[in-house]
């Protein structure tokens, strides 16, 4: 038996895990800054294990623009490179035999206008998840009433409840992203 309660609790929670993810994926775009988050993507052969770069040594920024990745086996040092020339960042890794060093570039207008076009397809992917997941709780709400469960007021409340947790959740989505596109566009 699924109260009112439990199914916006189960949207509130998806719902959380949602922005959660979109919030990270906007955390590794690179904004002309160096940020060791762009690097938890990329993998690395790790003995026969796929592993985040991040994983295999520690990753600095001692400037601005400088991420310094000093592995802690130095066999790992080509691997990791060869990882970040693969990988979509763009930026030929520096190895200087002991440490890796990315110089992030200058993002020049028209780069930045694409990260905000990428900005605005990951908060719409989560607009989408968000919907489908009012639609899927909206489901369980209205089969949960068709059974004699809840009552028809019931459904009502769980229906307004759900529409705000949604909104909520949306409105935090678009702030990310609006903040995320601040920082691409600030030069």
């Amino acid at each position: 038996m699924a109260s009112v309660q439990s199914i916006t609790n189960d949207a509130q929670e998806r719902m959380d895990k949602t922005l959660a993810v979109l919030q990270k994926e906007l955390t590794t775009l690179k904004a002309g800054r160096a940020n060791p988050q762009i690097l938890e993507r990329i993998t690395v052969d790790y003995y026969g294990t796929p592993t985040p770069i991040t994983q295999v040594g520690n990753v600095s920024a001692p400037e601005p623009r400088i991420l310094q990745i000093a592995v802690w086996e130095a066999n790992m040092l080509k691997p990791v490179e060869k990882a970040i020339q693969a990988s979509d960042l763009g930026i030929n890794p520096i190895n200087d035999g002991k440490t890796i060093r990315l110089i992030i570039p200058e993002l020049t207008t028209e780069r930045r206008k694409e990260l905000v076009k990428v900005v605005g397809n990951l908060l719409e992917e989560s607009r989408i998840a968000m919907r489908a997941i009012r639609r899927d709780c909206m489901e369980k709400l209205k089969k949960s009433e068709k059974a004699s469960e809840i009552t028809e007021d019931e459904l009502r409340k769980g229906e307004t409840q759900l529409q705000k947790i949604v909104d909520t959740m949306i409105k935090k989505a678009e702030d990310s992203a609006k903040a995320k596109e601040k920082e691409i566009m600030s030069v």
